[in-house]
Order: C-alpha cells, then sequence, then structure tokens
C-alpha cells in the first residue's frame, strides 16, 4: 500500500523491441501519469559507468539510477520504461507489465533498429526463454505483474485500455 501517493507507479518491461515506449507514451497520454524513460535519465543524469561497444548500450550504474529516480518516483504518477525492473524498491511499484512478442516480430523489430549481431541474439534468447518475465515474478509479488502480447496494433490498444482501466481502478482503491 502506497499511503502518500495519490497516483500508482507502473513498470512497462520487456526485452528491447516489445513496445515499452509506444504503450508508456500512450499510457502517459490517457491517463496523465509521468513517462520516464530510464534510457534518457541514464544518459542525462550520467547514472552510468562508460559504454559498453559490443552491445552498444551504457553500463547502467543501478545505485546512481535509483538516486536519480526516488524523489520523483516516490511521489508517485510514473510510469517507468525500461528492459529491468528487479533493481527497484516493491514499495515503489503497484503494477509491473511484462510486455511479451513473437520470436519473428521481435527479430523484425531488432534487425529494423540495426542492432549488432550479439545483442540481436542475447536480446532473442531473453524472450525466448522469458528472462525478464521471470525476473519480474521473482521481484515482485504475483498480483501486480501482468503478462500482455504486443505482436500489433490490436493488442496494443487493448493493452492500453486494461492499463488505463487499472489506474481508475487504483485510484478509486487508495483516495481517502
Amino acid at each position: 500500500m502506497a499511503p502518500n501517493r495519490t497516483s500508482p507507479n507502473i513498470i512497462i518491461t520487456g526485452t528491447p523491441g516489445v513496445g515499452k515506449t509506444t504503450h508508456a507514451e500512450m499510457v502517459a497520454e490517457r491517463t496523465g501519469l509521468k513517462h520516464i524513460s530510464v534510457n534518457d535519465i541514464v544518459k542525462e543524469k550520467e547514472c552510468h559507468e562508460g559504454w559498453d561497444d559490443e552491445f552498444q548500450s551504457w553500463i547502467v550504474d543501478e545505485d546512481k539510477l535509483l538516486d536519480a529516480m526516488e524523489e520523483q518516483v516516490l511521489q508517485g504518477g510514473c510510469i517507468i520504461d525500461w528492459h529491468a525492473c528487479d533493481l527497484f524498491p516493491k514499495s515503489w511499484i503497484d503494477l509491473v507489465v511484462v510486455l511479451r512478442v513473437d520470436s519473428t516480430t521481435l527479430y523484425d523489430r531488432l534487425t529494423a533498429r540495426k542492432y549488432p549481431e550479439a545483442k540481436l541474439q542475447e536480446n532473442l534468447d531473453a524472450e525466448i526463454l522469458e528472462v525478464l518475465l521471470q525476473e519480474a515474478r521473482d521481484a515482485y509479488d504475483e498480483e501486480i505483474v501482468v503478462e500482455l502480447q504486443s505482436n500489433d496494433t490490436e493488442e496494443i490498444d487493448s493493452n492500453v485500455d486494461r492499463i488505463e482501466a487499472w489506474v481508475k481502478q487504483w485510484k478509486e482503491n487508495n483516495s481517502s
């Protein structure tokens, strides 16, 4: 229970290419919650230990990242958009949405982003093996972890409707 928050915090997670940013932007637009791109925070606030050339990505300093986000997240009303979720304290999070796509769709999306081969393969393996779904289930209470398919616009629209309805219900349940 989050007694100090008037709006919930949601993590939208999944392997790169599943539609996290698309979902987060649409939910933010419909609910008034703030879309927080962790990748942007890592870059802007330098919450990293340098660049990984093989994977073409920042090496995230999780402590710096949590420090940079804490004040805003504790106020509530955040949609956290990132490929990992298990570093965020349970007390911060009210809903974890794990987006999933089929391997062919994911391959096409990551190839279109010109992912290096090692990064492409790692992300396909992570999706096939349900790595992020398992991390979410291990880190948070079962009832707040939701797995949603994100293969096409119809599924995305349906997911956003579900998340919007959940936000309304959360606000009703937590208003004093």
